[in-house]
């Protein structure tokens, strides 16, 4: 079925009706109405979700801060004491779904801090509440549809259930949805325990990144070096070439070979030419099934690499960014020459980059997509 329209149609009435709205959906779709009832009783808006929500500064630090806040010392020792612990279950994960264990353990990290920070969010309410919000309505309201068939299934409790801001559940935190057609008993217990089984929660994450393309074998980012003479207008995730271009162009692996067997691949400089580079292969795009935040994404695939055994990155000298304030002062300014920043939120996201890269082009600044104080002052 089709939420998108019927989403926004309903989203930001009166609670009530929207409540009566989503039980008549329910219906419709042939749950039985004691079900359906049982399920809604005591929903509630939660005021805390929305602010959550609308509080995401933390996307607005760049590649190198934010890395930096991310990967503590106690995460990379956790980290290596979970690989040890559940080996058996990293090699059941690489074995059927071709997951390194680097990268589900990055995830585990940065999502719960290994199981031990889940969430105390009501996640029904969660969800049903983000439904209401008429800014991702789309997103959310199917979520609700499949916690009711976890419901109905015994897996879900819509009064106990508890988890992120954004209705996502357990150790690596995966929406309904997800859990719906990735969810795996690990431990062999006859049942999917998310939120108590590491078992369970590592075999439905690696069940869910191979469903959501991920290429066994393949690599996702490597640290390169770039030659000076390289248009930089090449750079960028909207933009690729073969590995075998990129290396006839100049680039090289920072610490082994690049991998042309990979394919097609973007160079990516998270802040400038000055700065890290890296070369991201198409499993690196799966990272973004999981959190659209590119900062986010990029630091969760470097810290897999990490995991897996790669040095630390060069830090370069970067050139300085722009604060906040600065960034939105930017879009703005973006937006005013026509380009398509998305919302004005003062975080570098795509959109951002791909503007700030064809500025710098117009204004023959280095065209590297990092935005500077220059180019703000030159706009």
């Amino acid at each position: 079925m089709c939420y998108a329209g019927l989403a926004s149609a309903t989203c930001g009435t009166d609670w009530a009706s929207f409540i009566k709205d989503v039980k008549q959906e329910a219906l419709a779709q042939g749950y039985p109405r004691p079900l359906v009832t049982r399920f809604f009783d005591g929903a509630a808006q939660d005021p805390k979700v929305i602010k959550a929500d609308r509080r995401q500064g933390v996307f607005q630090k760049d590649f190198i801060s934010f890395s930096q806040a991310l990967i503590s010392e106690h995460r990379l020792v956790h980290a290596q004491k979970n690989a040890g612990k559940y080996a058996t279950t990293f090699d059941r994960v690489s074995r059927d779904y071709g997951i390194p264990p680097g990268v589900l353990l990055a995830f585990w990290a940065f999502e719960t801090d290994f199981g031990v920070n889940q969430g105390n969010f009501n996640t029904l309410n969660a969800l049903l509440t983000l439904s209401h919000d008429c800014r991702r309505p789309e997103l959310f309201r199917p979520q609700v549809f499949a916690a009711l068939e976890l419901y109905k299934r015994g897996d879900f409790d819509p009064r106990e259930t508890q988890g992120a801001w954004a209705g996502e559940i357990g150790m690596i935190q995966m929406l309904p949805e997800d859990i719906l057609d990735s969810g795996t008993d690990g431990d062999g217990d006859g049942r999917v325990d998310l939120q108590n089984s590491a078992e369970d929660a590592l075999m439905s994450g690696g069940h869910m990144l191979r469903r959501l393309g991920w290429q066994a074998g393949a690599p996702w980012l490597q640290e390169i070096d770039l030659p000076e003479t390289l248009d930089l207008t090449l750079t960028g995730l909207d933009k690729s070439q073969t590995v075998a271009r990129w290396q006839a162009l100049g680039v090289t692996g920072r610490h082994g070979p690049l991998e042309p067997s990979a394919g097609q691949a973007s160079v990516l400089l998270p802040v400038g030419h000055k700065g890290p580079a890296f070369l991201t292969y198409p499993n690196f795009n799966v990272y973004f099934e999981w959190n659209q935040s590119l900062v986010y994404v990029t630091t969760a695939a470097y810290f897999a690499t990490l995991l897996s055994g790669e040095p630390q990155f060069y830090p370069g000298t970067p050139d300085t960014g722009l604060t906040g304030q600065e960034m939105q002062a930017l879009q703005q300014k973006l937006m005013a020459r026509g380009h398509d920043v998305g919302k004005i939120d003062g975080i570098l996201g795509s959109k951002t980059r791909a503007a700030v890269q064809a500025e710098q082009d117009r204004l023959n600044l280095p065209a590297d997509a990092w935005p500077t104080p220059q180019l703000l002052n030159r706009l």
